[in-house]
């Protein structure tokens, strides 16, 4: 086990040994220019220092959060970093609006300067580090490495007094403690928790408690953040829990409202607010290629003005030390479900958004996947998906892929789906990117093997889910479901040609396709049309949490989630497409939604609380290598 010892602020370039108190900030607006702080030596410090050690897992009090952090050498000093989202989930840091991916300013505890705490940032992929030594030895704090987990440990802070008022906004919460503490939040619909590590007297917890047990925080329904649940602002607002080590304030939460949590000084506070535009807009140049937005986008819908808080990255794919790729839970098969952020963190993707639909009882894609030229999965419906390639090129059209098998007798047979766990009548073929085996997913399918462009065997399955029959690595499985073709078309020893094409050809080019849908912009122009894209009358008119994918007039990559707009609802179909547009898109397409919507930046979801998010098959990873 390793201690660090206390590090003598005078290790940065600026003489920061007796002014570092005078930049942490509480005032509620973003410093109005950080380019003023210059720390250019201690940053080429740290890009020339070597790194240590690493690892995902921090325990805080004692507590478990995997959270990637990592170690180095500076000089003759042990320095700290934790990964930028993790940092501000963690410990409560608000990260503060900056064009300099090196250098991030935050706003935690500290004097009314009106400046922020400069803390340096160091990006080793895929995650960008922020360097805490001195932050969290100011707070008291202790800093340990044992083995693959950093170990925060805090003194427990007093929480003296609590008091809530009436804003023109909401309400506000106000917690007085003895000393700067760190807190985490969850919410969900209808509920919030912050989770402060401090201590209530009993007379508080008596005079803040609450009978009934506080709301769980979990998964509801698929659209779990696109509408509301109704409770009113009223004095039941709140109640706090002694869980030992921390001290939960459960916030009921009205309508669309959220929370938004800050902290103040002289004396320290913990500042609740509960609002419906809780979103603080900000802009984030995360690393080179990637920007990280947060803002307020105001539609006219043609008969209201609505807005919407937006979270977005803005990824520049033409950078030579970006790319992107369609990720998905399995990499042995297309079988399987798994958080967004596991998901990422597996591909190890710096970046990631949440992708096309799939089946949530037997967790089997329903659209386009290719990736690397193999298709993982065909597209169905001919609904919109996108394709782009290592040469920056970007297509977003709706999409088809056509295959027919052409037997030596002169039969010409079309493939309905490959690789799709889209169950219709005709004939399906299965390659390897599927599995090691395919198991009929209707009854009485006829499974046919293909081994070097040869029927080597064929037989007669029974019920959905009895048999797995394993699929040749030097060919296919086909199945035909509901008598769609004569098997005797196939006998054994027969001699097959297969030709596939995509619909438009320009996607043929294109090494990797997602799809969802609906297509939602083109060139420019709103072109939704789920109707023909075979979306449900039900699905059309559902508004709820949303993602999307566009290309900006820029020619970089948008990836964007957007939940309740200000005061109600999630968004409709034809709201998306005008948040998109208003966001600079030329071309959109929509993604899976509802409660499958998520945005990963860094390892960690900056659109929602995990406890919100659903499990998805896909998804779309950004990845960076300098």
């Amino acid at each position: 086990m390793t201690k660090l010892p206390w590090y003598p602020l005078s290790l940065f370039s600026i003489s920061l040994t007796t002014t570092l108190l005078v930049y942490l900030c509480f005032g509620n607006s973003p410093p109005t220019d950080t380019a003023k702080v210059t720390l250019t030596p201690t940053i080429a410090a740290v890009e020339a220092s070597n790194s240590i050690q690493q690892g995902q897992d921090i325990t805080l009090n004692g507590k478990t959060y995997k959270i990637p952090w990592t170690q180095w050498q500076q000089g003759d000093k042990i320095r700290i970093g934790i990964s930028d989202i993790g940092a501000m989930n963690l410990l409560g840091l608000e990260l503060l609006s900056t064009n300099d991916p090196s250098l991030q300013p935050v706003r935690w505890f500290g004097t009314n300067s009106g400046q922020p705490l400069p803390v340096l940032a160091r990006f080793i992929a895929p995650y960008r580090y922020l360097d805490i030594t001195e932050l969290i030895q100011l707070a008291g704090g202790e800093l340990q490495v044992n083995n693959n987990t950093l170990n925060l440990n805090f003194p427990l802070a007093q929480i003296n007094n609590i008091r809530q008022g009436n804003q023109t906004w909401g309400k506000r919460i106000v917690l007085e403690v003895d000393r700067p503490t760190v807190w985490q939040i969850s919410q969900a619909k209808g509920h919030g928790v912050v989770m402060i590590s401090g201590k209530a007297s009993q007379t508080k917890l008596s005079d803040y408690n609450t009978s009934s047990s506080p709301k769980p925080l979990i998964n509801t329904d698929e659209d779990d953040l696109g509408s509301g649940v109704s409770v009113p602002l009223d004095s039941s607002l709140f109640s706090l829990e002694d869980t030992g080590n921390l001290t939960k304030v459960h916030v009921n939460l009205p309508t669309a409202h959220g929370l938004n949590v800050f902290s103040l000084s002289n004396p320290n506070r913990i500042v609740i607010d509960v609002r419906n535009d809780g979103m603080v807009p900000k802009e984030i140049v995360w690393t080179k290629g990637i920007i990280w937005r947060q803002q307020l986008v105001t539609i006219n819908n043609g008969r209201k003005q609505e807005t919407f808080p937006v979270n977005w990255l803005e990824i520049n794919q033409r950078s030579p030390n970006i790319s992107l790729k369609p990720i998905t839970t399995n990499v042995n098969g297309q079988t399987g479900t798994a958080p967004l952020v596991t998901t990422a963190q597996k591909w190890q993707a710096a970046a990631a958004i949440n992708g096309g639909f799939f089946n949530r009882n037997n967790q089997l894609p329903l659209g386009a996947i290719r990736q690397d030229n193999n298709w993982l999965s065909s597209p169905i419906l001919g609904r919109g998906a996108i394709g782009w390639n290592e040469k920056g090129q970007v297509l977003m059209n709706r999409l088809a892929l056509q295959e027919t098998l052409i037997t030596a007798t002169g039969n010409k047979v079309p493939i309905a789906f490959l690789n799709s766990g889209y169950i219709q009548g005709g004939v399906s073929r299965y390659t390897s990117e599927w599995g090691q085996s395919y198991t009929p997913l209707s009854d009485n399918e006829t499974i046919i093997y293909v081994e070097n462009n040869q029927v080597i065997y064929q037989e007669q399955a029974g019920k959905a889910g009895t048999k797995a029959y394993p699929i040749p690595s030097n060919g296919y499985l086909l199945t035909i479901r509901k008598n769609a073709v004569s098997p005797n078309i196939f006998a054994r020893g027969t001699g097959v040609t297969l030709q596939s094409d995509t619909i438009p050809t320009e996607f043929n080019q294109l090494s990797h396709i997602l799809g969802a849908g609906p297509l939602l912009m083109s060139n420019r122009r709103v072109v939704l049309n789920a109707e023909s894209e075979k979306f449900s009358k039900g699905f059309q008119q559902q508004k709820a949490s949303r993602s999307a994918i566009g290309l900006s007039q820029r020619g970089t990559i948008m990836l964007v989630a957007v939940h309740t707009r200000v005061g109600g609802s999630g968004a409709s179909l034809d709201e998306m497409a005008l948040i998109m547009e208003r966001l600079g898109a030329t071309d959109a397409l929509n993604l899976d939604g509802g409660s499958s919507t998520g945005l990963v930046l860094g390892g960690q979801l900056i659109d929602r609380s995990p406890v919100t998010a659903a499990r998805v098959h896909n998804g779309i990873g950004v990845f960076v290598n300098p």
